[in-house]
């Protein structure tokens, strides 16, 4: 492993950043997740910061039940996360879709849409356990860095004349 993979690797395993996503939950495990980013809990002494867009995260939340309505805007989040990547499921609902279980306007659990790394049970989960389940998906995402090629920095391109025409050739 080279030097650039092994700085990527602490960096996924020190410094993880979240994208939160709800799929049709009652807020419950929302509200458990922003607490647990609070002081009280003090997420930020294990790097982790919420994102606002998931270009930007490597670990990828999901909250509530999978709606039908959600399933498509799952996977295309779930897409435009960057590789390695890691999804952790807040609450009962995305692991077995909870008291909702005979809901016509169900998908089903959130692993049958989308690979799901750790999940957090709970209803609603409290804030050190999601913080847990965050470290455990670092971890996750830690080893698969180890797995994936990370391609070192190109070097910078040389100069290239603006024409191919020779000084004189075809100019007034």
């Amino acid at each position: 492993m080279n030097l650039w993979n092994k700085l990527m690797c602490y960096s996924r395993r020190h410094s993880p950043w979240l994208f939160h996503m709800n799929s049709g939950s009652c807020n419950g495990c929302d509200i458990e997740l922003v607490a647990s980013m609070t002081p009280r809990y003090d997420a930020e002494q294990l790097g982790v910061c919420l994102e606002g867009s998931p270009r930007h995260a490597d670990i990828l939340c999901i909250t509530g039940p999978v709606t039908h309505t959600s399933v498509r805007a799952v996977q295309t989040v779930y897409a435009q996360v960057c590789g390695p990547k890691a999804v952790v499921a807040i609450g009962s609902c995305p692991a077995t879709t909870n008291v909702f279980i005979d809901s016509r306007v169900l998908a089903g659990p959130l692993n049958r849409h989308i690979p799901v790394d750790v999940f957090v049970p709970g209803c609603p989960p409290r804030p050190d356990a999601i913080l847990q389940g965050v470290v455990k998906a670092a971890e996750i995402l830690a080893e698969r860095g180890r797995t994936v090629r990370v391609p070192e920095p190109a070097p910078a391109p040389q100069s290239t004349p603006l024409s191919s025409a020779e000084p004189g050739e075809g100019q007034p």
